[in-house]
């Protein structure tokens, strides 16, 4: 039989098991690369970037364009890499607090 108050108890304490989550994100760190690691950015899990790297070679010549594209190949990867490491995160963290339903997805619920 269904018990609507034990399922209204689970849905609360998902919500505060998400909004605990979500807190949890900007510690979520990710690093991309690009030219073999010459451009590195590091993003969080808030997909907030947070720092780019670059080789001092990439700098000294009049590589203006390239330095451009892997600055955005870089971030991207970071970017990437902290949401698959949010979904991860979220996955570890809710597992057991619902019952598993086919098809729902809560990784929509990390995004700012």
């Amino acid at each position: 039989m269904f018990d609507a108050m034990n399922m209204l108890g689970k849905v609360r304490e998902m919500q505060a098991k998400m909004k605990e989550i979500q807190g949890d994100l900007s510690n979520i760190i990710a690093e991309g690369e690009a030219a073999g690691g010459m451009v590195k950015a590091i993003a969080n899990g808030k997909k907030q970037v947070l720092k780019v790297e670059m080789d001092e070679d990439l700098l000294k010549n009049d590589n203006r364009e390239i330095l451009q594209d892997l600055i955005v190949a870089a971030v991207n990867k970071a970017l990437d890499n902290a949401e698959i490491k949010a979904a991860e995160h979220l996955k570890k963290n809710t597992e057991g607090l619902l019952p598993n339903i086919p098809g729902l997805d809560l990784s929509s619920l990390m995004q700012k």
